[in-house]
Order: structure tokens, then C-alpha cells, then sequence
């Protein structure tokens, strides 16, 4: 059993890229037992694959139809599974959702897209940046020349597998509930037009532009930014809240009566370019030490070599170094019941034996699946 608030869920997750395995690391931190279905083959299992880490991999050859029956066999013991083909591949395979809900009643099935099950662009390729620029989101996040991708959080990660990984548990509690298990079309431009209902609220009232970095938490106003210090390094200031400002002039030692304006957009590229002006004459590390831990709403921007070393990030334990990997730490948080990286990333078809048995095949189950080429 692992260790989480999950502790009990049983998930099979079907291997892919991005997003899924992104959301199998979700629940096996939390305490899931996933099964991830591998192709047959080497690879995989190197501790830096942190995303895929917490599973077991049973590796199953799935043009054979006895690894086809092993996977329907193992949905009808779970509550639920996680796939990101294209739409159509799993029904092809002749795993899709009506054979699986069949199977298994209570059997919640989540589906991961960029796009949707449905929909003019359901069968076309994609990546992150695309699936985020139908949605607002993109064009709202970069620079005043040009949208700039960023990495891929918010489609892939918030978009997709956050969504993913809430609709599947609240399809389990229905599904508990009801004992009606259902499918969960979790598509990334869904995900990522739903991250942005705050700013098309925005715009519903009025108080939003189009054109980047003219917005109060684009990296238009002046005190919602980030600047360059002496060292060539970067703070991020975000003082909105007027106690918070005051503060940000307090700490800068800026007078300047033109900064009484705050919300003045037309004043804001010119208080920009005094507040640089400020923050360019002493270090990062020394503007930490004025502003660090304040109200000023302050932090040093760190990369990824700094962040696990930072005070506050070192006392929460938000880093952990796994085989000489550091990566983050399961989170959220719970009291009564704390998730655990329940083992490190596994190489294809490590767990063969181990899982299946584990999930009720016998010793001859396995015999057979090995005779008929369907397990590696």
C-alpha cells in the first residue's frame, strides 16, 4: 500500500508523454498504486525521468490479443485508468471506454488531449504552446513584441494533468457514490481556457487590454514586475495592495512624488524605468536582504540550481535529492496522511511479475502471457 491520502486508489495508466505521466507522479506521490503499461523494449528507469517516478511497469506487447485481455483484466480491478493517445487509438486497440465500462461498471476513464474528443482540431497534432494559444492565454503572457511560451505549465501541466488528475478522483467519488463509473475528456485547451476565468472576468469589466504588458499582472504596472540588479541577476516585486506599495517606496528609499500615482496607466512606463533605475544599484542578494520576508511582496528570481537552497524552500523540505537527481517534493501537504515518492522512475517492464500478481494473476496467468510473446 502506499503512503498518501490515495492510499488504496488503484490506477493503471497507460505510458505516454508529457501530461499523462505528469499526472501518474500526482497520484503515486499521494499514494496511488499506478501501473503504468509500457511497450515492450528497453528504456526508461533513469532517476532523472522524475515525472515518471512512484510506479511499477509491466511492459505488454498490445498487438497480441492476450496483452489486450491482461489490460482490460487489469481495469476491471481498478478505479480507474489514464490514457493520452488520439482519439480513436485506444478504441482501436480495442480497449476503449465502452469495452472498459463494461467490463468494470465503476471503472472511471480519463482520457488526456491536447484538443478533445471532439472538435475540428481533435485529430491534429499539437504541443503546449498550441494547445494555450486558442485560449487567450498565450497571447496575454510575453513581451510587448511578441507572446513568449511559457515552458509548458500552463497547458501540459496546469491545463492538462491538473485537470486530469481532479476529474479522475472526482469521477472515483461519483463513481463510489453511484457505482456508475463514466469517461473524463480532459482536453489542455479546456484546461487552459478555464486557468484564464479570472482575466476574461477582467475584461468582462472593462479592465482588461489586449495589448501585452498594459495590465496590472502582465508586466505592465510597474510595482507587478520584475528588475535587473547590479549583479546582472532579478528581483520580482509585486507591491499591488497600497500598505504593500508604501512599503516598496519605503524599503527603495524612493520619494519621487510621481510613484503617489500608482494607478495611473499613463504614468507607468515612466515609473518602470525610475524604479529599474532604483533596483539597478545594488545586487540581488542585497535587495534580498532589505526586502526579503517583507510586505513589499518580494523575491529573488532563482534558477533552478539556487531555488532547492533557498532558506524558505530548504525548510519546507520543498526539494528532495533522489540517486543524485533533485526534484520536487510531493506535494500538497497533508496533516494526517503525508504523500511519499513511493519509489524512484521504473525501467520498462520492472515490475512484471511483481504487479501483476499483486493485482490477482496467478503464476499461471503469467506463464501463459509469457508464452504467447505478450509479456516481455
Amino acid at each position: 500500500m502506499g503512503q498518501g491520502p490515495l492510499s488504496g486508489l488503484k490506477i493503471v495508466e497507460f505510458a505516454g508523454i508529457g501530461p499523462g505521466p505528469f499526472c501518474g507522479m500526482l497520484l503515486s506521490d499521494l499514494g496511488a498504486d499506478v501501473v503504468r503499461i509500457d511497450r515492450k523494449g528497453q528504456g526508461r528507469g533513469a532517476p532523472s525521468d522524475v515525472t515518471s517516478r512512484g510506479r511499477r511497469s509491466v511492459a505488454l506487447d498490445l498487438k497480441t490479443p492476450e496483452a489486450v485481455e491482461t489490460c482490460l483484466k487489469l481495469m476491471e480491478r481498478a478505479d480507474a485508468i489514464i490514457e493520452g493517445f488520439r482519439p480513436g487509438v485506444m478504441e482501436r486497440l480495442g480497449l476503449g471506454p465502452d469495452l472498459a465500462l463494461k467490463r468494470n461498471p465503476n471503472l472511471v476513464y480519463g482520457r488526456m488531449t491536447g484538443w478533445g474528443q471532439t472538435g475540428p482540431y481533435a485529430q491534429a497534432a499539437g504541443h503546449d504552446m498550441n494547445y494555450i494559444a486558442i485560449t487567450g492565454a498565450l497571447h496575454a503572457i510575453g513581451t510587448q513584441d511578441k507572446p513568449v511560451p511559457p515552458l509548458n505549465l500552463v497547458g501540459d501541466f496546469g491545463g492538462g494533468a491538473l485537470y486530469l488528475a481532479f476529474g479522475v478522483l472526482a469521477g472515483v467519488i461519483q463513481a463510489r457514490e453511484t457505482g456508475r463509473g463514466q469517461v473524463v475528456d480532459c482536453a489542455m485547451s479546456d484546461g487552459a481556457a478555464s486557468l484564464m476565468a479570472m482575466f476574461y472576468g477582467f475584461k468582462g469589466a472593462g479592465g482588461w487590454k489586449e495589448e501585452r504588458r498594459s495590465n496590472l499582472l502582465d508586466g505592465g504596472a510597474h510595482f507587478y514586475d520584475t528588475y535587473q540588479c547590479s549583479d546582472g541577476k532579478w528581483v520580482s516585486i509585486g507591491s499591488i495592495e497600497p500598505q504593500f506599495y508604501a512599503l516598496l517606496l519605503e524599503k527603495t528609499g524612493i520619494d519621487d512624488p510621481d510613484f503617489q500615482r500608482q494607478h495611473d496607466r499613463t504614468m507607468w512606463p515612466a515609473l518602470r524605468e525610475k524604479l529599474a533605475a532604483v533596483i539597478a544599484r545594488k545586487t540581488r542578494d542585497e535587495w534580498t536582504e532589505i526586502m526579503g520576508g517583507t510586505d513589499v511582496c518580494f523575491a529573488p528570481v532563482l534558477d533552478l540550481d539556487e531555488a532547492p537552497k533557498h532558506p524558505h524552500n530548504a525548510a519546507r523540505q520543498t526539494f528532495v535529492e533522489i540517486a543524485g537527481v533533485v526534484q520536487p517534493a510531493p506535494a500538497p501537504r497533508f496533516s494526517a496522511t503525508p504523500g511519499a515518492i513511493q519509489g524512484p522512475p521504473p525501467a520498462i517492464g520492472a515490475h512484471d511479475r511483481e504487479a501483476l500478481t499483486d493485482w490477482g494473476f496467478s503464476d499461471a496467468d503469467i506463464g501463459a502471457l509469457k508464452s504467447a510473446g505478450a509479456l516481455a
